[in-house]
């Protein structure tokens, strides 16, 4: 019988039948159990083979205890094992199963094999939970963490997970969140990342995990993705719960900033992780540093390099260039150079770009010297200059005058088969037409428009200057008509060539380039028009003068009261009989109401049909005095001198007078009561002091005899111009004025007994004695006011003040 069981337990062992059953069967149970379930499933008939499993409860509620022991054979039939049976487990209530009267805890390996099991059978949903949930033991969280490891597919570790956040024995784990972050990271799904962030913030806030390191993957898989808004979220959210990020994932963080254009976010984590005491790798270095330089923060730069090299952290070359590019910008070449010089002891070789920043950064700050240097040793280490270094090179030696040195690398480049800019042909024209190289300057010229170059404004206006200063009008004219080809507007650019030879003095050049100007359509404005008009007049070409006023007046210009007693001015010194004509015919050709009024003058009261003093009063009532009081007494003071030459002494006491009426020279007459009256005539031309002291006199001689006032002194303030042409006028009347420096003195008491004299009292009612030589050469040459070298739009300087009249 027994012979007979070992037989067919042998073809059973053997049996498909067999196979399928035991991968159907738990691995939690011993193998005998296995044995008892394949002989009560497959043969029925040897009941012999069966035994029932029990947990120590009544028959009644579902089984009993073993009642007698099992043995287990070997093939040949010997007893390997005899005892009690296996006893089951109880689903959901025991963590161990019984081997006859010893407890046995359930191994990891085959829990989670059958936690495994269940979830790639049923993967989510309530049939796998409600398979989870008669698991034949209570799974603990190590479990769950390792089956999460083995589970490939992301959405059913979370739905395990979710699962045994629901049951009572769960705890919070860093290990299952770490794992379901990486397997989220790999199926891409940074929604769920940020969704289990926050189920892991309140599941480790209150427990003693809250320094995990599962927070520290979250950021650095967001911060992989570039999710920048989500990321940030995730990081100002455990600042507030006070984890502390590890280097790995700070350097995550401060890539993701500087690559989204933040530096200042990627700053505000490395000054983090300075206070948290994180340390920094070699990586946080290479990122850091190159970025500080970059956003102009070199201290802090120089700083982390200082650290890095003291940690023995080799830099790379990234890290040089960053540093050494920001310093030259910044203008600290000296630090700059030292850090040029680290990179060669650390062996590192200089780049093309390096070279290039380095030599702008030196061209910039004006140490041309060291560019060159530096120039030559790029060119010795292989690398070819490009076209921007190149231009930089010339138009900085060109702008700073080194015209050789500029021309020579000029020379290099074409050579080098770059194409000059228009900018390094200007600032190289531009030097030699202000070296005054004409023919450098051309040859520049020349050169460019062959290369089909257009010029620009600042070129021609430089060449047009330098072809005027060196009088080559022909050259100029052509330049100037290529100009207008090219576009540009010609007219400023001819009235500045015409202004050179104005001021130079060259008013045949002027009027020929004037002439040429109209042939060719190119109009100037009238302040040019003026200017040569002056200009002809200062030179006596008064043939020439009157053809440009006419022009100007002609163009609706106005000619004011200052143009119009400047050529009056002109007409007081002209002693040729022709050239009066011609300057009266220009003061004609003026049309202002000024000469009307001087023609008027000049004519009979029955012409005027009204008295001088009148006719004077009415012209001066249409000046107006608050736009042209300096005008109106520069014309005074000609005008004298005019009428006091041609010995109209009646018609100029009248102009003086209308004059003090207008208050044009409030200053001139003080009457301080009895203590000293005084006249200052500092300020007048000879002919105006002339005519102001004779009629003062005769104002106070009125005061003194009619009146009875006589003040205790009397002066008159000539200054030393004007000083001899006075003293000798009164010296012939034997006047008792004594001469000092610069005023003529006399008491009220001897002035009174001179007014009496009969000849006195002549010469102030009637006329000026004839001293017209002596008048004549005074005013060529010590009256400047209404000489024809000054220009007629500086008016005379205005009366000094009372007080410093006073102090005199």
């Amino acid at each position: 019988m027994a012979l007979r069981n070992l037989k067919s337990l042998r073809s059973l062992l053997l049996s498909k039948n067999f196979r399928q059953v035991k991968l159907e069967s738990s691995s939690l149970c011993d193998p005998s159990s296995v044995y008892l379930k394949v002989f009560s499933s497959t043969v029925p008939n040897l009941s012999n083979f069966m035994r029932f499993c029990c947990s120590g409860k009544p028959e009644g509620e579902g089984s009993s205890e073993w009642t007698e022991e099992i043995e287990y054979l070997d093939e040949s039939g010997n007893v390997i094992y005899s005892g009690k049976g296996i006893r089951s487990t109880e689903p959901g209530s025991d963590d161990h199963f019984m081997v006859g009267g010893l407890r046995k805890p359930i191994s990891n390996v085959p829990a989670v094999a059958k936690i495994v099991e269940v979830v790639k059978r049923w993967r989510w949903g309530p049939e796998m939970e409600a398979q989870l949930d008669k698991l034949p033991f209570v799974p603990n969280m190590t479990q769950i963490s390792q089956a999460l490891k083995v589970i490939d597919e992301s959405d059913a570790s979370l739905s395990l997970f979710r699962w045994a956040k629901r049951q009572s024995w769960y705890q919070p784990s860093d290990e299952c969140f770490g794992t379901l972050f990486d397997k989220l990271n790999s199926s891409r799904d940074f929604d769920g990342v940020q969704s289990l962030f926050e189920e892991m913030v309140s599941d480790l806030s209150g427990s003693s995990l809250s320094q995990s390191g599962s927070h520290n993957r979250v950021l650095q898989y967001l911060a992989k993705a570039e999710k920048l808004e989500v990321t940030f979220c995730c990081f100002k959210k455990i600042q507030e719960l006070g984890y502390k990020l590890d280097t790995k994932t700070c350097n995550s963080l401060i890539t993701l900033f500087l690559n989204k254009g933040l530096p200042y976010k990627a700053f505000e984590i490395y000054e983090n992780m300075e206070k948290d005491g994180c340390s920094l790798d070699a990586s946080t270095y290479d990122m850091m540093i190159p970025n500080l330089a970059k956003s102009g923060r070199l201290d802090a730069a120089m700083k982390l390099f200082s650290e890095m090299k003291g940690k023995s952290c080799r830099p790379n070359p990234g890290i040089f260039v960053a540093l050494i590019d920001a310093m030259g910008k910044a203008g600290r070449l000296d630090s700059a150079m030292k850090v040029y010089m680290e990179m060669q002891g650390f062996g590192w070789r200089a780049s093309g770009a390096m070279y290039a920043s380095l030599i702008e950064s030196y061209v910039k700050a004006g140490k041309l010297e060291t560019a060159l240097k530096l120039w030559d040793e790029m060119k010795k280490a292989g690398f070819r200059p490009n076209y921007g270094l190149y231009t930089l090179i010339v138009e900085a030696h060109a702008k700073s005058g080194k015209l050789e040195i500029a021309m020579s690398i000029f020379s290099d480049m074409e050579k080098a088969g770059f194409l000059p800019t228009p900018p390094t042909y200007s600032s190289l024209l531009e030097m030699q037409s202000a070296a005054g190289q004409v023919d450098a300057a051309m040859k520049l010229y020349n050169s460019m428009t062959n290369a089909s170059l257009r010029p620009s404004l600042a070129t021609y206006t430089s060449l047009l200057t330098l072809l005027a200063k060196k009088k080559l009008l022909d050259v100029a004219a052509k330049i100037l008509l290529e100009m207008k080809v090219m576009g540009y507007s010609v007219e400023v650019s001819a009235s500045d060539v015409l202004m050179i030879y104005i001021k130079d003095g060259s008013i045949d050049l002027g009027l020929k380039w004037l002439s040429f100007m109209g042939s060719s359509g190119i109009r100037t404005n009238n302040f040019i028009i003026r200017q040569l008009f002056e200009s002809c007049m200062k030179s006596g070409l008064y043939e020439s003068a009157k053809p440009l006023l006419e022009t100007y007046v002609n163009a609706a210009a106005r000619v004011d009261l200052i143009l119009y007693t400047s050529i009056l001015a002109h007409l007081i010194r002209c002693q040729d009989e022709q050239k009066e004509r011609h300057l009266m015919s220009i003061l004609s050709a003026t049309k202002h109401k000024a000469h009307a009024f001087l023609c008027g003058l000049f004519t009979g009261p029955e012409q005027r049909k009204q008295p001088v003093l009148t006719f004077v009063r009415e012209f001066f009532q249409g000046i107006d005095f608050e736009l042209e009081e300096g005008a109106a007494r520069y014309f005074v003071n000609v005008l004298l001198n005019y009428l006091v030459l041609m010995g109209q002494i009646n018609r100029a006491r009248c102009i003086w007078k209308v004059s003090y009426e207008n208050k044009l020279f409030p200053k001139a007459i003080v009457f301080d009561q009895h203590i000293a009256w005084s006249l200052d005539v500092r300020n007048l031309s000879v002919g105006a002091a002339l005519i102001a002291v004779v009629h003062t006199l005769h104002r106070f001689r009125k005061r003194m005899l009619y009146y009875g006032m006589v003040p205790r002194r009397i002066k008159l303030v000539t200054g030393p111009t004007l000083k001899l042409v006075i003293a000798q006028m009164l010296s012939s009347m034997e006047s008792p004025f004594e001469v000092s420096k610069v005023v003529l003195r006399a008491t009220g008491d001897s002035v009174s007994e001179w007014f009496k004299k009969p000849i006195v009292q002549q010469f102030l009612l009637n006329e000026i004695p004839s001293r017209s030589d002596i008048l004549m050469h005074k005013l060529n040459v010590l009256f400047p006011s209404s000489a024809p070298e000054i220009r007629s739009l500086s008016p005379p300087k205005p009366l000094m003040s009372g007080k410093k009249m006073e102090q005199r």
